[in-house]
């Protein structure tokens, strides 16, 4: 690794800690996983504590109450959902200065000019960034999972597939990320990428679901391996094949993001002719 390179990681990392995203990230995730649970057995015990009003309207809640503070998987699905959700719309957001907003403020001009490869800008934004998501997000399910057992009254979650589902979740969440970052820096407008990821990732499975694709070796539905592989006898629903396969592609899919951007920032000139400097 290069001076440029290392340096580069130096300011990402900087950037990243110093302007208090990581800890925003953090502290957002961290909440998800532990509210979400939360969530479930609290509604569970406002409907049952409301059962008698319900009766009076003929509505027997029971099953449903028994069915929200029966098994752990519940919240732990619960909190993957919010994670791969909520949690992903947060991160894309809160990135947007590393995705192309540092370009917008001209930033990287001075930098550029004097010299600064495109690799060493591109590269630590591609492994810091998604790698931290991914950590974020085994970290928050396995918490979900641990905050779960005495919320619920049976666990029916085992460790590995806690684990399986925080690793699936977080290829899913570094995916679209990668996205964020090939698009903003690639047009210097980190806004419009963040728009377009996050309206991919809330459209894109309905539109599978709606032209039947299957999440079979389907990278984009690793959100729903994720959901389906809590239980630990989903195990025999997805096959290995399947889970390992879409890792593949989305990994794939991931370095082609990074050499795309690495291409369109190569493929920009600065411009010092005019008053303005623009890149």
């Amino acid at each position: 690794m290069n001076i440029q390179t290392k340096a580069s990681f130096k300011k990402e990392i900087f950037a990243y800690i110093r302007t208090h995203t990581f800890l925003t990230i953090a502290l957002v995730i961290i909440g998800l996983s532990i509210l979400s649970p939360l969530l479930i057995t609290g509604m569970g015990s406002l409907m049952n504590a409301m059962s008698d009003i319900y009766n009076e309207f003929g509505a027997d809640i029971s099953g449903m109450t028994e069915m929200l503070g029966a098994t752990a998987s519940t919240g732990v699905e619960s909190a993957i959902d919010s994670i791969t959700g909520v949690g992903l719309i947060v991160m894309l957001l809160l990135l947007n200065k590393a995705a192309g907003g540092e370009q917008k403020k001209r930033s990287v001009i001075i930098p550029k000019s004097a010299g600064l490869r495109s690799f060493a800008y591109i590269f630590p934004k591609f492994i810091i960034y998604p790698l931290s998501a991914f950590v974020f997000s085994i970290a928050a399910v396995l918490l979900s999972w641990f905050v779960s057992i005495p919320l619920f009254e049976t666990n029916d979650v085992s460790f590995s597939s806690a684990l399986l589902a925080g690793v699936l979740s977080g290829v899913s969440l570094m995916l679209y990320i990668c996205f964020h970052l090939t698009l903003g820096t690639a047009t210097g407008k980190a806004g419009m990428s963040a728009a377009v990821c996050i309206t991919v990732s809330v459209l894109l499975p309905g539109v599978l679901s709606l032209i039947g694709t299957d999440y079979m070796y389907n990278p984009f539905t690793l959100d729903v391996m994720a959901f389906f592989s809590v239980k630990a006898q989903a195990l025999t629903e997805i096959a290995a094949l399947d889970v390992i396969v879409s890792v593949i592609f989305a990994l794939a899919i991931m370095g082609i993001s990074f050499f795309i951007a690495l291409f369109a920032q190569n493929a920009r000139k600065i411009d010092n002719s005019g008053n303005e400097i623009d890149l």
